[in-house]
């Protein structure tokens, strides 16, 4: 059995210690010393930097024309490298120094209790080993395929290998799987590191009693464990700023991407923010406000339920996220796109329930509170983006949802061709050419339906293999262990992801990296939240 060994004062032998340090229970004193200090000091300095650059990864993905350029896309590549590489040294001094930091959903028995047997505990353990699994293994499968590659192009000129294993995953443009390969290797390390970060406990959740229930967490001014909340009070604030900045720059009416980089393709009313095409701009924005519009109820409610409560306006940080939400919520509307306009009424109407629903027994001024914020968002949305709105919606019966009815029939002829291994990871464009009826015709460069692209790129085989990663954050809340958190605070991220995987089916959302750099980011908190036992 493994147990504490030092508490702050340096005391051996009490449970809880704030550095998380241990020893085994036999004959002989505890191992606890200079070689330990130093190990437990450098394990902190490697997390505190894991922290540092997850938190600029997040800060930095939208605003970089939403990672839609080369170096924008190796700049989070290579974060994602570092954060992977910092996340096996941290696992590497743990395995060499038996060091175990403390962590939500982990229980550490004092010196001379018994080990209590959890089951839970080992649903949780597995399920994580098989998303790592399926993780591992997908990563597999498009390297393969980039080794197997049946063409290549070179210059625009598709030059065959007929050395290629027909009955192993293969590309039909290995540059383009190979470049596939490192943004998937680096959202695999973002993944598991910020994982890792956000179960550790901070240093005042370390020396919180860890002999009381583990559900009860320290009194915090959001209710939840710090590291979560400064991840999303970084989100929301991040994500405030760019929003204003968007709706400032349409109103401008400028045709720069935050009036410095002029696009190739499209108008001023085409793009939004750092964002070239609307739609990802709505997607995104889609996204955020209900994790935003989560947080912010988390602190309304942990607010009324703490004593002595300050009652002035302005004496509670959750009034600085209620203007957060209206910002963000009038985005996909402003931006004139019509899916994102859908979307964000949808899951608005979604999320109106899921807070009356779960503040039923409240008292009318609450209640009344919920409804506000949305009634005024709405009537901002109306004010500013009906008129762009309305145009977008009388279009869209006249110009065969910008004209992609063409593509449709191109995409779905790819599918049935390459049902198994598909084209490639990565090789959407440069085989849809290949599909053209007419040379003159325009070549897409997505399928605009992430759901048939994915399926023409990754076939059958990877399509399956990414639809069992992606039940797992909707799987893992329902296993009590690990951060605890409400029904209400978990359905708002899931309400997020689900809008978002609607409009995939007729946009392209994760194709953008910045998009879905944040839809892995929530996937993990998914997967380390978890109801209370």
């Amino acid at each position: 059995m493994r147990v504490a060994t030092a508490d702050s004062k340096g005391e051996p032998g009490r449970p809880g210690a704030p550095v998380g340090s241990e020893t085994e229970v036999g004959e002989g004193p505890p191992a606890f010393g200079r070689g330990m200090n130093t190990t437990v000091e450098w394990h902190e300095r490697i997390d505190r930097f894991s922290e540092l650059l997850i938190l600029l990864t997040v800060i930095f993905a939208p605003w970089a024309f939403g990672c839609t350029q080369s170096w924008a896309i190796w700049t989070i590549n290579t974060a994602g490298f570092a954060l992977g590489s910092l996340l096996l040294a941290k696992r590497l001094i743990r395995t060499l120094t038996g060091y175990r930091p403390m962590r939500w959903g982990e229980q550490i028995p004092g010196q001379g209790e018994p080990a209590v047997y959890r089951p839970h505990a080992l649903a949780a353990r597995w399920l994580s080993r098989s998303l790592a699994a399926l993780n591992f293994l997908l990563l597999v499968y498009i390297l393969v395929s980039a080794i197997n590659y049946r063409s290549e192009i070179v210059n625009g000129v598709q030059e065959f290998n007929d050395r290629y294993v027909p009955w192993l995953p293969f590309s039909y443009d290995s540059s383009s799987t190979w470049s596939a390969l490192w943004m998937y290797l680096g959202l695999t390390g973002f993944f598991w590191a910020t994982r890792d970060w956000l179960l550790g406990k901070s240093d005042r959740e370390r020396s919180y009693d860890d002999r009381a229930d583990v559900s009860v967490l320290p009194l915090t001014i959001s209710g939840l464990p710090e590291r979560l909340s400064r991840l999303l009070w970084v989100l929301c604030l991040n994500g405030t700023l760019l929003a204003a900045v968007s709706i400032v720059q349409r109103l401008d009416g400028t045709d720069k991407l935050l009036w410095l980089v002029l696009p190739r393709y499209g108008d001023a009313s085409f793009h939004f923010g750092p964002f070239t095409y609307r739609g990802n701009a709505s997607q995104y924005f889609n996204l955020l406000w209900p994790v935003t519009m989560a947080f912010w109820w988390t602190l309304f409610r942990s607010a009324q339920s703490r004593e002595h409560a300050p009652t002035r306006i302005g004496g509670n940080p959750h009034w600085v996220l209620l203007p957060c939400v209206l910002v963000q919520i009038a985005c996909p509307i402003i931006s004139g796109s019509r899916g994102g306009s859908v979307i964000a009424l949808v899951v608005a109407t979604g999320a109106l329930l899921v807070l009356v629903i779960a503040n039923w027994r409240a008292s009318l001024a609450v209640r009344i509170g919920i409804l506000v914020p949305l009634v005024v968002a709405l009537g901002l949305v109306g004010y500013l983006g009906w008129n762009q709105y309305k145009a977008g919606m009388v279009n869209a019966f006249t110009d065969d949802l910008g004209d992609r009815l063409e593509i449709y029939q191109n995409a779905r002829l790819m599918s049935v061709q390459h049902p198994l291994f598909g084209t490639g990871p990565g090789t959407f464009a440069d085989v849809y050419s290949l599909y053209r009826s007419d040379i003159t015709d325009v070549s897409a460069a997505y399928a605009h339906n992430d759901w048939l692209q994915t399926k023409i790129t990754f076939g059958w085989v990877g399509f399956v293999i990414v639809l069992l990663m992606l039940a797992h954050p909707f799987v893992r809340w329902w296993i009590p262990e690990g951060i605890p958190c409400r029904w209400d605070v978990i359905t708002m991220f899931w309400l997020a992801m689900a809008g978002c995987l609607f409009h995939a089916r007729y946009d392209f959302p994760f194709q953008i990296l910045s998009t879905l750099h944040l839809f892995i980011l929530y996937c993990c908190v998914c997967v380390c939240v978890a109801r209370k036992a």
